[in-house]
């Protein structure tokens, strides 16, 4: 996980516990489908270019300034390990960020007009998770914000808009969401009927696209794809670019099964590993990036369920450690680690190194996918091959015991209830959102 998904997951707190089910490629009966009365023969008047981008602008009387925005693009740069991005995608992600701070003040405006009041003491407390999530203070963290070109008050800010959003939808949505036991009941039983699929838990970047500009929303989607196999977020990258209602969660769709997919998207997924990404993929009304996170069976046991007892052997390489000092290193505990033979003898194997040991149980699915390979043909007590970095150590994993999934379980009916609600309210709120737009006085400067 990258930083700056880290930081999203902190600041995201009203979309954090929400687990869409449906692309936005995915029919929605919550998009609006009322037909405008446009000529097939338009013709534009004037000058005017509501679509070129403007650094600042006044929302119901409330300014955002170009600081403002530059500092939110700096996070996104700290996301991407501060990669140097091509000027043309730095000013479509100025645009995307201008739109969502005027979410954002749309967002507080609301939450007071509802005399909804956010106690800064939680703010702060919420800065300083953040901070230590970095390893750092929260004085510290500022100076490191600073450095980078963005500021302890943007994360706030974000944090603010996120904590407004989510009291407000609170007492105004989710108060007056209800699940029936019809509706869970029709869960489970095509969960029932669906043992024994495939089902995949997917990421999305949504890009509309028109015949017309299909051919520049394919070259960007492409963009981003070079990003991501650089090392971007993903969700970052969902989060400013998609146009999908899971944007707010990274782009997180939940699982799903092919029959809930477009052909196109099915198609792709099925042939996908965790880890992978795919795209662009032509989609209804647009192009998509996939991001397989996982796959498994419905309703079917599968071995990376499996908790595995694990010894971790770690061997740190002393700062300034060259690359070549460092393979040398690591051929060197990678001889040793060959000779252990068991959990029993990990520990003396270990000292000899002077390297370390953390004994710990772990799900299998929780581990990167590359290691779920190599340790589903383990046996117990054998040793897993080496990995790690040259600025981190290296590391090998003794397989102490594996307890297998006996069978699986549908999941319990509060999980899927609160599943259910957390889509209606997820759809609701994306309606309230849609009616403050509309209702907005934007003059932009």
């Amino acid at each position: 996980m990258t930083r700056f998904s880290t930081m999203i997951g902190l600041l995201a707190v009203a979309a954090a516990g929400m687990t869409p089910v449906l692309a936005q490629t995915v029919s929605d009966d919550e998009t609006p489908t009322t037909s405008l009365n446009i000529p097939g023969n338009v013709q534009l008047y004037g000058d005017a270019k509501p679509n070129v981008y403007r650094p600042s602008a006044t929302v119901n009387g409330e300014i955002i300034t170009s600081t403002d925005i530059e500092q939110r693009l700096a996070l996104i740069r700290i996301a991407n390990s501060d990669m140097v991005l091509p000027p043309e995608e730095e000013q479509r992600l100025r645009q995307q960020i201008f739109s969502n701070l005027i979410d954002e003040k749309l967002q507080i405006q609301e939450a007071r007009a509802a005399d909804i009041t956010i106690d800064e003491a939680m703010i702060d407390q919420q800065f300083a998770q953040l901070a230590a999530r970095f390893r750092q203070t929260p004085d510290q963290f500022a100076e490191y914000l600073k450095s980078k070109g963005s500021s302890a008050n943007a994360v706030k800010q974000q944090i603010r808009g996120e904590f407004a959003w989510d009291r407000l939808l609170a007492r105004n949505v989710q108060s007056t969401t209800n699940v029936s036991t019809e509706e869970v009941e029709a869960v489970v039983k095509r969960l029932n009927e669906a043992k024994g699929q495939d089902e995949f838990h997917l990421g999305e970047i949504y890009l509309s696209a028109t015949p017309e500009n299909a051919a520049a929303v394919a070259d960007n989607a492409r963009k981003i794809m070079e990003a991501l196999r650089s090392g971007g977020s993903f969700a970052a990258y969902a989060r400013q670019f998609s146009e999908a209602s899971t944007a707010v969660v990274g782009g997180d769709l939940g699982w799903v099964r092919p029959g809930q997919l477009p052909p196109s998207m099915a198609q792709a997924a099925a042939q996908m590993e965790p880890g992978q990404f795919v795209g662009p993929i032509e989609v209804p009304g647009g192009m998509s990036i996939l991001l397989m996170v996982d796959r498994r069976q419905v309703l079917t046991a599968d071995p990376r369920d499996a908790v595995l007892s694990l010894k971790q052997i770690s061997l740190n390489f002393a700062p300034g450690t060259t690359p070549a000092q460092a393979s040398e290193l690591a051929g060197k505990f990678t001889e040793a680690t060959k000779t252990i033979a068991g959990c029993g003898a990990a520990d003396a194997v270990a000292q000899s190194l002077g390297a370390s040991v953390v004994a710990r149980d772990i799900l299998m699915r929780q581990l990167p996918a590359p290691l779920q390979a190599t340790m589903m043909d383990l046996q117990v007590g054998q040793t897993s091959q080496p990995f790690g970095a040259v600025d981190e150590g290296i590391s090998v994993l003794v397989l102490c015991g594996r307890d297998m999934p006996q069978s699986a379980s549908a999941p319990d009916l509060q999980q899927i209830e609160q599943r259910l609600l957390d889509e209606k309210v997820n759809k609701r709120a994306q309606r309230y959102l849609r009616d403050l737009r509309r209702d907005a006085v934007i003059e932009y400067s």
